[in-house]
């Protein structure tokens, strides 16, 4: 057992492995329940006595159940927890590495088994996850509540007091504060990007890691609508106090019934391909501007940016059936409609792959669009903001007896961290590591740790003014030399030949819509 001093009272951490100690479930704040319901977080409490942090704290309110990772039950209030896996005998100054989970802003933890730090600590890293409110606890928009102090984004307020509470303590665990990291995939990439943005995060961390961003934000009128169809189905007032007398799991099972009924209805427009029914809120206040615009802006210029995306994004959401089948072509046609995709673009991914089934189509320009293309656009407004952006892509696929696996989404952070051998991974890589896998994954933490270190991963910079043609870095397990250089373009290829890279060049360069636009 190792014990570590922190401005609320010491905790004892625990010995993963040689060399690693891990402190987990520490309080960064107190619990968001009760009176500060729906409030911006609130100081943590300090303990007497050496408290035990041996054992992740409780998640935040939803409705999954991820494999390896502790559920949500009712009362469980002491949510708003951080976790640090440190090298036990490293020394003072190491960076610090924070960790945001994803899961389009309603599901996921920091107890998830791809997230374990003890890889990363052993490439010289201070290792930091948190859980943050996620849902209608922390993206739900309260109509009119301004004057209860109920304030939109209190999701990324969290993580604002996370790495506000790294800054603070992070030095008893041996990390430096003015040297951190933040990092995230999905709707964690996503949040990393607005806090890039955001004043109230400035400072708090140097440089940025975004995998596989999600996008869009949401305006207040479109937040706002979601909340009346909320509280319609909790059968509650869309009132402040309507909303904060409703308990959370109310709240859960109304937004669950929410998007069952947009699934149901082939007629609802976008949301019925793959309901998400939060995002941040572009409230002028606490997040005043899209992270494309800002950092267009130069709002973020100061800090480093490395950018990743997976070449298949979208076959993990079908996979687990979370998205709508799109099998013909009327399908696709409505699809590319209700989505407002530029006029050409399926027909070019078409024409690439003329072989290929309607659904595989529509997986590659539905993974391009939401998270391939968005995550390209992040890199490049930085760069052009005057920033240093870094552009990597994972390509790794695997085909054995039951089947091939992709690419996809949410498949590239296990390499990164490190993490191959939990057998609760296994269908994101399709079963035990290969040599070439634990070698590809040894050099993408070395490339994180890097990046972590002195803000150079191992490759180019993007150089705004060579456009699609700047070099990326493209991340394969592959037997023999050269499976990882740059190349050019951004992106990778897609399915049965669509070279995706090809199609971002030609359509989706200067492609606007409102996707794309916030």
């Amino acid at each position: 057992m190792e014990t570590f001093e922190t401005n609320n009272g010491p905790v004892r951490g625990l010995r993963v492995s040689d060399g690693v100690v891990a402190a987990l479930g520490i309080p960064y704040a107190a619990p968001p329940f009760g009176p500060r319901r729906f409030k911006e977080p609130q100081p943590a409490p300090a303990w007497d006595g050496v408290r035990d942090c041996t054992r992740f704290g409780a998640v935040a309110p939803q409705s999954a159940q991820l494999p390896g990772a502790p559920a949500w039950s009712p009362g469980d209030e002491d949510i708003l927890t951080v976790n640090v896996w440190t090298p036990a005998a490293a020394g003072d100054g190491l960076p610090v590495l924070v960790w945001i989970h994803g899961g389009a802003y309603t599901f996921g933890s920091s107890a998830q088994p791809d997230f374990d730090g003890t890889a990363l600590a052993r490439a010289g890293l201070v290792v930091v996850t948190l859980n943050y409110r996620i849902g209608f606890e922390g993206f739900g928009h309260v109509p009119g509540a301004a004057g209860v102090g109920y304030p939109d984004n209190r999701g990324l307020l969290d993580q604002i007091a996370a790495l506000r509470w790294v800054r603070d303590n992070i030095a008893a665990f041996g990390g430096d504060p003015g040297n951190v990291t933040l990092a995230g995939q999905s709707s964690g990439a996503a949040s990393a990007a607005c806090l890039m943005v955001m004043d109230g995060a400035r400072g708090l961390f140097h440089r940025a890691i975004a995998h596989s961003a999600a996008s869009p934000c949401y305006t207040v009128e479109m937040a706002e609508a979601t909340t009346r169809e909320i509280a319609a189905s909790a059968g509650c007032p869309a009132t402040p106090e309507g909303l904060a007398g409703t308990a959370p799991e109310v709240l859960l099972r109304a937004g669950d019934a929410v998007v069952e009924a947009y699934r149901r209805d082939a007629g609802s427009g976008s949301r019925h391909y793959d309901p998400s029914l939060y995002a941040p809120v572009l409230d002028g206040d606490t997040l005043p501007v899209d992270p494309l615009t800002g950092m267009a802006r130069g709002l973020s210029r100061d800090v480093d940016l490395l950018v990743c995306h997976t070449t298949e994004e979208y076959w993990l959401l079908d996979a687990v059936g979370s998205c709508a089948k799109v099998t013909t072509e009327e399908q696709l046609g409505t699809f590319a409609a209700d989505f407002g995709l530029p006029d050409g673009l399926v027909d070019a991914y078409r024409a690439a792959a003329p072989e290929a089934p309607v659904l595989d189509v529509y997986l590659a320009v539905f993974g391009d669009l939401l998270f391939g293309e968005y995550s390209n656009r992040l890199a490049e407004q930085h760069a052009a903001g005057g920033g240093r952006a870094y552009l990597s892509r994972f390509d790794r696929r695997r085909t054995g007896p039951e089947g091939t696996v992709r690419a996809w989404h949410c498949a590239d952070i296990p390499f990164a961290f490190g993490n191959l051998h939990n057998s609760d991974l296994a269908f994101l890589i399709g079963g035990a590591p290969t040599a070439a896998d634990r070698d590809l994954s040894d050099r993408m933490v070395r490339a994180w740790a890097d990046f972590s270190r002195t803000g150079e991963p191992g490759w180019a910079a993007l150089d705004h003014s060579a456009g699609p043609t700047a070099p990326v870095m493209t991340w394969r397990a592959e037997d023999g030399e050269g499976q990882d250089r740059p190349t050019s373009g951004q992106n990778g290829e897609g399915p049965e030949g669509i070279e995706s890279g090809d199609m971002r060049a030609l359509l989706w360069a200067k492609a606007e819509f409102p996707l794309l636009r916030a």
